[in-house]
């Protein structure tokens, strides 16, 4: 008996967690009807799966992060975001009364779509962690008393949603907000963060790169390989940089810019360090703003094959400059995450798919509407040692230079970084699950 799923999601990360998820769901289920209803831009990761999209889609000025501030709510507004809402919400409430079931990937907003339906449908939670209020040793010194007295970091009427008879199954990010969840009476299944999905590759990266000098490769180290990993710290020739400006223009493009300059003082201070620096641009952004602002800080373009670099498409563009290397690489993504050694980081998902890696990263605050000060304050909560914020581009050198210092805490890091990420495999273990809770309960 065929069923029907309709996915909804809010944001280029949530899209792409979606169709992942729906993919191992087609191996499962042959008789299923898909579609899907991307809230936020216009549905890149479905497009790319074939899937049918349900309703009008229309990008808003603010990108999707309308609760940044007041003003890019009031652009939303007169950009057509109230007659686009309604709209949505007519095609998930006809999708409900046709029979059809939801799986809801993101925050409040898809997941109060889903109640709305009518419709049975699962939750997955990709915004919101404990880790944001708490950790393993209990409430953070910057969460205020207020926060504390709900319980959680979601919010009663979130745990309403989630508590819903008609809600088939939660599934967190984390094994610390699945715990925190159960309490409430919720149907949770802690089977991991579909973030980390497909980045964690096999070692022969597209990227011929020299050893990293930063990741370690494994969650206990012995002290031999340890004093190893000092040396090359204290002795490091080769350094790789990933650089991640964000997925919406212009914000993107104003981002880069202030990556460019972190990247000067980087070039000023390890001059005698080889620096290769991957940047890995959205493949739906156009290349032509990154490139502009390359050439007006004196970089110059150059053949990919006079380096001596291996990469996985012809779309990707190389550039010199005072003897680094800088890739622009919008169909390399996990090669970059997977090859870098260290990343600038002024994005959401593609920061935390990084550390889940177990590398460090250095974020500094644009001026949004995404990637504000508040939420890059709010990611280092949630990412705790694994981030660093810094203030000023110039301040970046400094802060790989102390963590090239500090090798013991790079494997603090690492761990850190797979306890809160989680492992690869969750798409699937997520699919098996909604498959017998939802789809054919």
């Amino acid at each position: 008996m065929e069923q029907k799923l309709l996915l909804l999601s809010n944001g280029h990360g949530e899209d792409t967690i979606a169709a992942n998820i729906l993919k191992q769901l087609l191996n499962h289920s042959h008789n299923l009807n898909c579609a899907a209803l991307p809230i936020v831009g216009e549905g890149y990761a479905y497009r790319q799966l074939g899937v049918d999209i349900a309703c009008r889609v229309q990008k808003m000025p603010s990108g999707g992060f309308v609760y940044m501030d007041n003003q890019q709510l009031w652009r939303d507004l007169q950009g057509g975001l109230l007659p686009l809402t309604l709209s949505q919400i007519e095609v998930v409430r006809q999708w409900g009364k046709s029979g059809g079931k939801i799986l809801a990937v993101g925050d409040i907003v898809p997941l109060l779509f889903a109640w709305l339906s009518g419709a049975d449908y699962a939750f997955v939670g990709t915004a919101k962690s404990e880790y944001h209020l708490r950790d393993e040793q209990g409430w953070l010194s910057t969460t205020h008393p207020i926060e504390q007295i709900s319980g959680s970091i979601y919010l009663p009427w979130e745990r309403f949603l989630m508590r819903s008879s008609r809600c088939r199954g939660v599934f967190p990010r984390d094994t610390l907000t699945a715990k925190i969840l159960k309490k409430f009476a919720i149907p949770v299944f802690d089977l991991g963060n579909p973030m980390m999905d497909g980045i964690a590759l096999p070692s022969n990266s597209h990227f011929a790169v020299a050893d990293s000098s930063l990741t370690p490769t494994a969650t206990s180290v012995s002290p031999a390989v340890s004093d190893k990993r000092t040396e090359q710290l204290g002795n490091c020739q080769n350094l790789t940089t990933l650089l991640l400006p964000g997925s919406r223009l212009p914000e993107a493009a104003e981002n880069w810019q202030i990556i460019l300059d972190a990247i000067a003082s980087m070039i000023h201070n390890f001059s005698a360090t080889k620096l290769l620096f991957l940047a890995a641009i959205a493949p739906a952004l156009p290349l032509d703003p990154f490139q502009k602002q390359l050439f007006a800080q004196g970089w110059q373009s150059c053949p990919i094959k006079s380096l001596n670099l291996t990469i996985s498409t012809d779309q990707a563009l190389a550039y010199i400059n005072h003897g680094a290397t800088l890739i622009l690489a919008p169909k390399a993504y996990a090669d970059c995450l997977q090859a870098a050694d260290v990343a600038i980081a002024m994005a959401g998902t593609a920061t935390e798919q990084f550390v889940g890696l177990g590398k460090p990263a250095i974020s500094i605050p644009g001026a949004g509407p995404q990637f504000t000060e508040v939420f890059a304050e709010a990611q280092t909560r949630l990412l705790g040692c694994s981030i660093q914020l810094v203030k000023q581009p110039a301040s970046v050198a400094n802060a790989i230079q102390t963590l090239l210092d500090d090798p013991l805490n790079l494997e603090k890091i690492y761990e850190n970084g797979i306890r809160r990420m989680g492992k690869s495999g969750a798409a699937e273990r997520i699919a098996d699950c909604i498959e017998k809770e939802l789809i054919h309960p």
